[in-house]
């Protein structure tokens, strides 16, 4: 819990935070979660890019404007508009990074699935469905054009071998309770059951993890 959340609490109905702080804060929120997750996240859809990349927009232009004036009020607030923006900037870049890179990762897993492909916006659906493509003919070109028809997929399933990699469901999380929760855990040896408080920090499987993200009982951290 931060200040914001205690003064939220004391006076809920005067206290209200700037839709671009609650912006900043579910960027930040969204960058940390796409990077501690083994698996793509669903893309953010109340429009959040959207506000983000005007302000962005808006912030290069007036650092366009004050540029070149020499007043020492405007350069240090010249200074703080460009600190910020490269904050936005940084986030932004690191959050499509590594959603690219699952993708580029597990690429047929994504868009092989009709459920997983609707995690990603229509940008990386694009971009997966064009890699994809090149890549298949570039191993159709080098070697897979040899092969028998039967034989050039790159999703075969023969054998209940499935040639599409996945990723690893099992990797440990750091999560965050936001409420009071019955906690389910899978261990190699033994399964249980952990009685987590609000506030309290556990590290968890992502496949035990991923409900009480889903629900809202847990944020990753």
């Amino acid at each position: 819990m931060d200040i914001d959340d205690i003064l939220r609490e004391v006076d809920p109905v005067s206290y209200q935070i700037p839709q671009e702080t609650r912006d900043l804060q579910d960027l930040t929120r969204a960058w940390v979660a796409e990077r501690s997750t083994p698996e793509l996240l669903p893309w953010p859809s109340n429009g959040l890019f959207e506000r983000i990349n005007d302000k962005i927009k808006r912030q290069i232009e007036k650092v366009e404007e004050m540029t070149g004036d020499m007043d020492p009020k405007t350069n240090f607030a010249l200074i703080v508009i460009q600190t910020e923006l490269e904050r936005f900037k940084y986030l932004v870049r690191s959050f499509l990074r590594t959603r690219i890179a699952k993708i580029d990762k597990h690429l047929l897993h994504y868009i092989s699935n009709d459920n997983l492909r609707t995690r990603m916006s229509q940008i990386e659906e694009a971009y997966a469905r064009r890699h994809q493509l090149l890549l298949h003919n570039h191993y159709l070109n080098s070697f897979l054009g040899t092969f028998p028809p039967a034989m050039q997929n790159l999703n075969d399933t023969a054998g209940n071998i499935s040639m599409i990699d996945s990723p690893d469901l099992d990797s440990a999380v750091f999560i965050r309770l936001l409420k009071d929760a019955e906690i389910e855990c899978h261990g190699v040896d033994v399964d249980g059951v952990l009685t987590g408080k609000e506030g309290d920090i556990v590290i968890l499987r992502w496949s035990d993890a991923k409900g009480l993200v889903e629900k809202g009982d847990a944020e990753l951290v």
